[in-house]
């Protein structure tokens, strides 16, 4: 069985805080279902990964529990958490809001630079699809979003939102096992580009709110593939 955490693989940045890269590295191995919930997360074998003493562990543990990542027992265990469905649709909400004002602005105001940016993100998206690299997919799913935020100069809320989608990111991830929904998500992409560079604000809007609806229309398929991932 591979150790989730060896001694020796993680490499601490003395000029940052401690706490808070251990908060970082777990948070996203734990979004990336690195971390699968029900995964116990001892505190010992988590300072002798991180070298670190007990805490700036506890500290980042409390962050995620925060967070409604991991379930802490008390002077017992840590393990991750199930996703929250609830928690996962209000982010939605929230997500959907801030994007679909962000298209229609990009759509009207954007030039050539930003479409030939996001094409090249379409397009190392669908090498990443064409290996059967989901990691990597996922990782450029996030950088095509947050590219079209920072086009926006709302780079800010691209990191406040993604501190609110935990549960949705995971959801998102687990949609990616489900047959030809990573094609699905590469076609939305594709679309929303279309819209931008046609400069629709409307057809971009309406890309969006398909494109982000997909991961909850896709519940009890991802329910049925992995039923201990999600709460009950």
């Amino acid at each position: 069985m591979t150790k989730l955490f060896v001694p020796g693989s993680f490499r601490l940045d003395r000029m940052r805080n401690a706490s808070a890269q251990v908060f970082d590295h777990l948070r996203e191995r734990i979004i990336s279902l690195d971390l699968k919930p029900g995964v116990q997360l001892q505190r010992d074998e988590l300072a002798a990964y991180f070298e670190l003493s007990s805490t700036p562990i506890r500290d980042a543990l409390t962050r995620l529990g925060e967070e409604g990542l991991v379930d802490i027992v008390p002077k017992q265990t840590t393990a991750v958490r199930a996703i929250d469905v609830e928690s996962a649709r209000q982010a939605h909400f929230l997500r959907l809001s801030l994007e679909l004002e962000i298209v229609h602005m990009l759509a009207r105001e954007s030039g050539p630079q930003l479409v030939t940016t996001l094409e090249n993100i379409v397009s190392q998206q669908a090498l990443a699809l064409s290996h059967r690299d989901f990691a990597a997919f996922a990782q450029v799913d996030q950088a095509f979003h947050r590219q079209m935020f920072l086009a926006a100069q709302a780079e800010t809320l691209w990191h406040w939102m993604r501190r609110q989608s935990g549960q949705l990111d995971r959801l998102r991830g687990l949609r990616l096992s489900i047959q030809d929904e990573a094609a699905n998500v590469l076609v939305d992409h594709a679309s929303i580009v279309a819209a931008i560079a046609a400069r629709d604000p409307k057809g971009a809007q309406r890309n969006v709110r398909k494109h982000l609806s997909g991961t909850l229309a896709q519940l009890d398929a991802i329910r049925a593939e992995h039923p201990d991932c999600l709460l009950s």
